[in-house]
């Protein structure tokens, strides 16, 4: 049903379970600066799970589930508290040696994600993700990660889900830096993360690659999306366009073309015009003068949560992405929903995706690096729903596998713990373990779902 060496995970990032915000020398990201500004309207990631004293705790959870891999991420500001390698905190790299090793020792094999959000404020200050100048400082601190760590590590992606941090953090202002500028910022930001991730790419392959023998990409998310009425010819190419606008608008550079889609381009330039916008194109170009974009990544990383019916949307007269994409996305109301009410669970869904992948971008190798199911309300410790909507989810990739014949090399259940769940705080709980926010000892409890989960591995591993 899985491969032999298929990849059983679960994943965290940094900012959502370490705490210590600012222990031992670390300095603060842009999530520490949003949520302080916030007052509190969400809470904060200054103590979380404090997974920064409490790590054996989670190698512990880890354990008990059996999983084979375990998808944590660095902070660049606990390492580098300036975001320049100018200053290397020890006590930082300490903290990540042990983590590595003490997975090691466990025999489960890290996946490092080097960007999961949180940029040092340091680099804020100087422009952050919309300034030029971010490629290099991304590529200096991914080449002293490879340099520190890559030794035992040999599953590396560079930035997560750079379509959330554009998006979220500068078109609609809800992610840090917090940032509303629509229409046109997160086109520019998502453009220097696939340039910093390229750069970063190339500099492992020319660097690290021969002897340390590891594997990097990057994460894009992607929801399925299937037209609202599937004979309306409307509909089809309002669902082709925004799978270009979503997970095109990355993999398409990386695996297709090394540019962004045309039928993105063309939406964008055509409602630029509209609008009487004279200034060039919204959507950045890239320069023969760098490093390539394309062929970037050793695999395809693939973050699932949900799928969307698409129909046509009625034009805008305003710039943002939405009046860019032209479309509007609709649940459907069969679809299960798991927590928050974005989160419609529709198996079927990832098995569509993973093909569409496998005959959109050659048939790469794919790890599912998140995919999750959430709580809100009353704690339920005998989450039987959740337990079955992975039981049907990973039926769904092993029939990707078998029937489809996709590659795929691993499932990564998001997440180890109940964690900040950034926008919506602490009211969603994604955990295969319950993390007790009022208990100062944070005591982390497995759901049903986690015990569920451990099983399915042990049938399979």
């Amino acid at each position: 049903m899985f491969p032999r060496d298929f990849a059983w995970g679960a994943g965290t990032s940094a900012y959502q379970i370490e705490g210590g915000w600012q222990a031992d020398g670390k300095g603060p990201s842009i999530w520490d600066t949003f949520c302080h500004q916030a007052g509190g309207t969400f809470g904060d990631g200054d103590v979380s799970c404090n997974s920064y004293e409490l790590w054996e705790k989670d190698l512990e959870c880890i354990k008990q589930l059996g999983l084979t891999h375990y998808r944590l991420s660095l902070s660049w500001a606990r390492l580098l508290p300036d975001g320049t390698t100018r200053h290397i905190n020890q006590k930082g790299v300490q903290y990540y040696n042990k983590v590595i090793n003490d997975l090691l020792a466990c025999n489960v094999s890290p996946m490092v994600t080097l960007y999961h959000f949180d940029l040092p404020q340091a680099l804020q200050d100087q422009g952050g993700w919309k300034s030029p100048e971010i490629v290099k400082l991304f590529d200096s601190y991914a080449k002293f990660c490879f340099q520190t760590f890559g030794n035992r590590v040999k599953l590396w992606l560079t930035i997560n889900e750079p379509y959330v941090c554009a998006k979220f953090g500068y078109e609609d202002g809800i992610h840090a830096p917090g940032l509303k500028e629509p229409g046109i910022s997160a086109y520019l930001v998502a453009h220097n993360m696939l340039r910093a991730h390229a750069m970063a790419w190339h500099s492992y392959d020319s660097f690290y690659r021969l002897k340390q023998k590891g594997k990097v990409s990057l994460a894009i998310n992607s929801d399925w999306l299937e037209p609202s009425r599937s004979g309306c010819s409307e509909d089809i190419n309002a669902c082709e366009r925004l799978l270009a606008f979503t997970l095109g608008w990355f993999a398409w550079p990386v695996f297709i073309t090394g540019d962004y889609p045309e039928i993105m381009r063309s939406a964008i330039d055509g409602q630029s015009k509209k609008l009487g916008y004279n200034g060039s194109s919204r959507l950045p170009s890239f320069s023969k003068d760098e490093p390539p974009v394309l062929g970037t990544a050793d695999f395809f990383a693939l973050n699932y949560y949900t799928s969307r019916k698409v129909k046509a949307g009625r034009g805008s007269e305003v710039m943002s992405m939405k009046s860019d994409q032209g479309v509007e996305e609709v649940l459907d109301p069969s679809w299960p929903i798991s927590g928050p009410p974005w989160l419609a669970v529709a198996p079927h869904g990832l098995r569509n995706l993973l093909k569409y992948i496998k005959d959109t971008f050659n048939n790469p190798a794919v790890y599912i690096t998140e995919n999750g199911f959430a709580q809100v309300g009353p704690l339920l410790m005998e989450d039987a729903e959740r337990s079955g909507f992975y039981k049907n989810t990973i039926m769904e990739v092993a029939k990707a596998i078998q029937e489809d014949g996709v590659d795929v090399g691993g499932y990564f259940a998001w997440s180890l713990l109940d964690n900040f769940e950034w926008a919506d705080g602490y009211s969603v709980r994604f955990g295969l373990f319950h993390v007790n926010f009022e208990d100062a000892k944070l005591s982390r409890t497995i759901y049903q779902s986690g015990r569920e989960y451990a099983k399915i591995i042990l049938r399979h591993k």
